[in-house]
Formats: C-alpha cells, structure tokens, sequence
C-alpha cells in the first residue's frame, strides 16, 4: 500500500464530508491501469450505498479537475477490520490497538515491525513490541494498519 496522497486528500476531501463522510484516506497506485483507493467512514458505519454515492460525488471531482493522467479505476470503501492509518491523528486515536507497521526505509534492519500502538510522543509514532519500544516519524511509515481482534473465544467442538 502506497502513502497517502496529500494532494488528492485536498482535492476529495470537501465531496466526502459534504456527504456526512470522514475521509480516513486516500491512496493511488499506479500500474498498467492505475488505482484510486478512497477510504470512507462514518460513526454508524459505510454501507455500499454509501460507498456508491460518495463514488459518484468522487468521480464528479476528478472529471472536472483531472488531477491523474491515464487510466484508473476509482474503489471507494469502508476502512474495514485492519483499517489502514495515515495521519497523526489516526495513530493518537487507535493508541492501545495492535498494528503492523511497514517502513520505507530500515530500522536496525527491519522495515516490518508489529506492536501495540502507543499513540503519539513528541509528534512521533510510538511501537511497543515486548520490551522494545519503535518510535518514528509519520512520513518514515511507508504502510500502516490496525491488526483485527476476534478476541480468544473458543468454539465448542473446534
């Protein structure tokens, strides 16, 4: 997953909101057809009706200011369980929550790293992974999400 575009989070984020939306992120990837992944999210969660209006609204922005050249196909979507986190903000507010963290560039020779979120110190991310503790800049972070818990309930049987 690619790092957010800023430029793109300005351009979609008033369509979005205007919508009853929070724009948690927006992400392009290029290739042969490039992608425009919009996440959308809402307090009583994003349906795909949601997903298909704010996709019409997108699109409306994007024919009029074109900011990608070529080909792409715009997904619009709900964060969903490992919801990816972008801004300083994102990584205050899922503080205490697992995560997986990629970075762009190695840390004692690791870019992969997985810890419980400690939130923000000094506007830095902080990682906790048993006794050591990861502490970056948000733009040293090439790709992070939050890690589901389905909990440790047992099925009888299993």
């Amino acid at each position: 997953m690619p790092r957010e575009s800023a430029e793109l989070r300005k351009l979609l984020e008033p369509a979005v909101t205007a919508l009853g939306f929070d724009l948690v992120g927006v992400e392009y990837l290029q290739g042969k057809q490039g992608l425009l992944r919009v996440y959308i999210d809402h307090p009583d969660g994003v349906s795909v009706d949601d997903c298909q209006a704010a996709s019409y609204q997108i699109s409306g922005v994007l024919d009029v200011e074109d900011p990608i050249g070529g080909q792409y196909s715009l997904e619009v979507s709900s964060p969903g369980l490992d919801r990816p986190l972008f801004r300083e903000q994102d990584f205050a507010r899922f503080a205490g929550h697992q995560v997986d963290l990629r970075l762009l560039a190695p840390v004692e020779g690791r870019r992969k790293f997985k810890g419980v979120l400690g939130g923000l110190r000094d506007g830095r991310v902080v990682i906790q992974m048993n006794d050591e503790e990861l502490v970056v800049a948000v733009d040293e972070i090439d790709r992070a999400r939050l890690v589901p818990d389905f909990g440790s309930h047992r099925v009888e049987g299993a």
